[in-house]
């Protein structure tokens, strides 16, 4: 397995939220914020974790936050911008909208790594999951490329790269639920 000086931690915080209302990051669910709980599934693999956003209340967690370099083009920017600033040749991507991961389940992608793959994403109710996934820097290139022609698709944008998917178990789907509703929510608060 690679060693965590070789992983960056990238948490892609600056989506619009137009569906929640609010910044999802900042949302509490088991009495810690949305970005509490990817700080704590990312922080025993990594070397250092980068948050991607404009907003500057992030600043309070103490790790480096850097803006999106091409604004108002959606979370493959986000992820570009993270790519550039990485020191790492791994970097491990998170949304700030799945509270529910957890370290195991990031450690699938890290021990999935081969000699080939540029992405390792996890697949999770027959749904690949961009925003939860293993991504070498070198993709950085193709994404630009892609942003400058006004691709904006995440998955379009992984499938460029040499993907390797890692299919999760039933009993493990519930880990990768992303929140974008009070609905979803409310939901998983239920659940647990």
């Amino acid at each position: 397995m690679i060693h965590k000086k070789n992983i960056s931690g990238i948490i892609l915080a600056g989506g619009k939220s137009s569906r929640m209302g609010t910044d999802k990051g900042f949302l509490s669910f088991k009495g810690k914020l949305f970005i509490e709980h990817s700080i704590d599934a990312l922080n025993p693999l990594v070397s250092e974790i980068i948050i991607i956003s404009d907003n500057a209340a992030y600043d309070a967690f103490k790790l480096r936050r850097i803006e999106d370099e091409i604004k108002d083009a959606g979370p493959l920017a986000g992820l570009y911008s993270g790519l550039k600033q990485s020191k790492t040749e791994y970097n491990l991507v998170l949304s700030c909208d799945i509270p529910l991961i957890t370290s195991e389940i990031l450690t699938l992608l890290i021990e999935a790594v081969d000699v080939n793959s540029e992405v390792i994403h996890i697949e999770s109710k027959n749904k690949t999951m961009p925003l939860i996934a293993l991504y070498r820097t070198t993709c950085k290139d193709k994404f630009y490329g892609l942003l400058k022609n006004g691709e904006r698709r995440m998955q379009y944008a992984a499938n460029q790269c040499q993907v390797k998917t890692i299919k999760l178990n039933n009993e493990n789907d519930r880990f990768t639920k992303n929140v974008n509703t009070l609905e979803e929510l409310k939901s998983i608060e239920n659940d647990c």
